[in-house]
């Protein structure tokens, strides 16, 4: 099973919060971790920007990634978050184990 890492960000803490909480109850990802005041520059309709932000870190299964990535649009506040999942090539054994256990399955769609 291949398991992804979820980069986040988000307008402040309390968003971060919020948005962990809810997916890691929905059991759409295992754990999530907040990284607060991050400072981030970036381009924004034409004009450099400079704000306070905090990253939210994630670690979930890959074939979860599309209901993650609708369940953060639905409930963030930007228009267009960043929403980045890279593969996680190397994992202990254990800890897979434990986020496969913590992550839902989905229902199987039978073959008709």
């Amino acid at each position: 099973m291949k398991v992804i890492f979820l980069y986040v960000t988000c307008k402040d803490r309390d968003e971060a919060l919020s948005l962990g909480k809810l997916l890691v109850q929905e059991r759409l990802v295992a754990c999530a971790n907040i990284v607060d005041n991050m400072d981030s520059i970036y381009w924004w309709n034409g004009e450099v920007q400079m704000e306070r932000e905090a990253i939210l870190i994630m670690k979930s299964r890959q074939d979860l990634f599309p209901q993650i990535k609708d369940k953060i649009n639905s409930v963030h506040s930007y228009d267009t978050p960043c929403i980045v999942a890279m593969p996680i090539d190397y994992i202990s054994e254990t800890y897979l184990s434990w986020l496969i256990k913590e992550t839902k399955i989905l229902k199987q769609i039978p073959l008709l």
